[in-house]
């Protein structure tokens, strides 16, 4: 092994309800309902004699790997930023250049290699690297300055998002149908700034109002002061893409979603 490398094995992965990015909250505990996780360890390593006295600390600390991410910029576009870009180190951005996450949870119970945790923020899948104990006096200052964070004020939202009742049925309709999850993203997004930006898949549309992109859906909405108004989601395939890829075998995102969506809402 080089010097200037390191070899690091993880030591086991997290499940948890997360399967895209979007879904995830931004920090651990952020998310709008409680959620569990369950990080196992794998077997045949002695992990289970690691495990001693852990079930007695009330807080863990996860080290991840975030495997998702091959690329990093040194400058990112924080959620709460608004349109000003941040220099890398001075966020908690995924895209990092060692795509190390580090992430605080209470710890809800150990059963043999298995850790349940709550309100984790990792992706299904996630692997764990480390596991150390949060300690209050060594790891806790609340009085500590923020940075640039501390010019936005509290993290509260700045504007009200209101769904119509056809958005709301349609969101209904693909987490039932297809377990698409969509709306919570959009409110938390719209609510700190949903201006239009180069760096942000939201842009104005020209026919009036703006959309906002998730992946292959798209999210309507207009604003008015400070209220957002989300009038409807559509597929972000027109009826000739789908027709297409099914006759070359193509394969979508959300492909069948997207194909029964349109035979629901013609659009």
């Amino acid at each position: 092994m080089s010097p200037n490398q390191f070899i690091i094995h993880p030591i086991g992965i997290i499940h948890t309800p997360y399967k895209d990015k979007y879904l995830a909250p931004r920090q651990p505990g952020m998310a709008s309902e409680h959620v569990e996780g369950t990080i196992t360890l794998f077997p045949n390593r002695n992990f289970e004699q690691a495990l001693d006295d852990v079930a007695g600390f009330e807080r863990i600390w996860l080290l991840s790997w975030f495997h998702k991410n091959t690329e990093w910029k040194p400058k990112v576009l924080p959620p709460r930023s608004g349109r000003k870009k941040r220099g890398l180190f001075a966020t908690r951005s995924p895209h990092r250049p060692n795509p190390i996450g580090i992430s605080v949870c209470k710890l809800l119970g150990i059963d043999g290699l298995n850790i349940r945790v709550e309100n984790p923020d990792l992706l299904d899948g996630t692997p764990i690297i480390d596991i150390k104990p949060y300690i209050p006096y060594a790891d806790s200052f609340p009085q500590s300055r923020s940075g640039w964070l501390e010019t936005l004020g509290t993290n509260k939202p700045v504007f009200t998002v209101t769904i119509s009742p056809l958005a709301n049925e349609q969101a209904r309709w693909l987490e039932t149908e297809h377990g698409i999850e969509l709306l919570k993203h959009v409110q938390q997004t719209l609510s700190l700034d949903p201006m239009p930006h180069s760096f942000r898949r939201t842009k104005r549309n020209p026919d009036g109002g703006y959309i906002i992109s998730l992946k292959s859906w798209r999210v309507r909405y207009t604003i008015n002061s400070d209220v957002v108004y989300v009038e409807r989601i559509e597929s972000g395939y027109s009826s000739e893409e789908l027709s297409k890829a099914k006759k070359s075998n193509a394969r979508l995102h959300d492909e069948e979603g997207h194909r029964e969506f349109h035979r629901k809402w013609s659009q």
